[in-house]
């Protein structure tokens, strides 16, 4: 569930203090009228007899100003007692929502692969490519039909099988990770989030997957979890940040049925709560991430801002920006928030994936998430990511921090 701080109800209105002045004046006013409906309805022996005429000229007039006064002050009381309890509850469901916007997941394992990775490249390899900016959309045939279109893919054989070419992308991901589950005991829960996007019928890729799970060895039990995109990662910080077990999040998009500007990407992602999780070194922690709530730029500059505010961190400590799965027509949206958060624009601190490698579809948060996670490795400082998933959807702010950063 999204925390909006901007939805807290405002402090309460405080009432307005007793006005010395006017009670005064309705003093005077009564005491006036006391002595006047005395002189008009008393026994006129009274002015012959001062003390008793005062007494009973003011005694009525005073009484009924103290027993009005006294009603005043406790409504005044009444008033102020309940506008300190409106704003201490308020406080303290701020504060909660504060604790629980600022919740985070530790980036226990990483496993990326792109058309800038070869079979025989190491991880570091890609990653120096992806940041030097090198372009991998270029036109080539489609994997479906053969039809010639400006896309990147995982492998140029057209010609090779689709089923053994995803069989051994899976394979490649959970090679990547098994070592870091190898550390983990036999028990050890793991939550499963698959979020693909595969031109293979259901069944066909199904059965795939299992193979390639069953070849991994990896002895942990998963147990699969519904969601999609960074959306299922807010809503882990908000239901499952006690849980003992793991997410492991396996993202690919492989052979799209309109591979027009499309990339095919393949993402494994090993999540830690950080309140549960204390086997596993931790190489950084992804934040909780921030939804635009309609495609506009003030929207966008808010999902930025409160993602920000989500560590805390100065803008201006961002390092790195990764752009990706935004949609063309949202580009001027990006740079008129970029223009209002200043962080880090020039050629080396923004990296820009739709450009290098075309738009990754569901795997786009992933692909960046994991990305950043490698250069976080590598010594960069925090990074920001701006991502979406497609048309229809928000685009998404996000922060990833490195250890070191939070330990100071």
């Amino acid at each position: 569930m999204p925390i909006r701080l901007d939805k807290i109800p405002p402090l309460a209105l405080r009432p307005q203090r007793p006005r010395f002045l006017l009670w005064l004046g309705l003093l005077l006013l009564f005491c006036l009228l006391g002595a006047g409906g005395t002189l008009l309805f008393g026994d006129k022996t009274l002015l012959q007899r001062p003390s008793d005429f005062w007494r009973m000229a003011l005694s009525i007039p005073i009484l009924v100003w103290c027993v009005l006064g006294f009603g005043r002050v406790l409504l005044h009381v009444g008033q102020q007692g309940a506008a300190d309890g409106w704003d201490e509850a308020r406080e303290v469901d701020m504060i909660r929502k504060i604790r629980q916007g600022r919740r985070s997941q530790q980036v226990l394992a990483v496993s990326l692969q792109t058309a800038l990775r070869q079979p025989e490249d190491e991880p570091a390899t890609q990653l120096e490519v992806l940041l030097s900016g090198t372009m991998a959309l270029k036109s080539q045939a489609s994997r479906l039909d053969g039809a010639t279109l400006r896309h990147s893919c995982l492998s140029c054989d057209a010609d090779e099988n689709p089923e053994a070419i995803l069989l051994s992308i899976w394979a490649q991901t959970l090679a990547n990770l098994a070592p870091t589950l190898a550390q983990l005991p036999d028990d050890q829960p793991l939550a499963l989030l698959l979020d693909t996007d595969i031109g293979l019928p259901d069944k066909q890729w199904r059965r795939v997957w299992r193979q390639a799970w069953r070849e991994s060895g990896i002895r942990q039990c998963i147990e699969p979890v519904d969601g999609s995109g960074l959306a299922a990662l807010d809503q882990w910080l908000d239901q499952r940040i006690g849980d003992r077990a793991l997410l492991l999040v396996l993202a690919v998009q492989f052979a799209p049925q309109q591979p027009e500007g499309t990339a095919e990407a393949a993402v494994g992602l090993l999540f830690g709560n950080r309140l549960t999780q204390t086997t596993l070194a931790p190489i950084a922690y992804i934040h909780r991430p921030e939804q635009e709530r309609k495609p506009t730029p003030d929207d966008l500059l808010y999902a930025a801002r409160q993602a920000l505010d989500w560590v805390p961190l100065e803008s201006t400590s961002i390092e790195r920006v990764w752009r990706v799965g935004i949609d063309a027509q949202r580009a001027v949206d990006f740079a008129s928030v970029l223009s209002e958060v200043p962080m880090p624009v020039n050629k080396t601190g923004l990296c820009n994936l739709d450009a290098m490698l075309g738009h990754p579809g569901c795997a786009s948060p992933w692909l960046a998430i994991a990305a950043g996670t490698q250069a976080i490795a590598r010594g960069v400082g925090p990074q920001f990511i701006f991502s979406g998933g497609g048309a229809a959807a928000g685009l998404w702010g996000a922060v990833l921090m490195p250890v070191s950063a939070l330990l100071k």
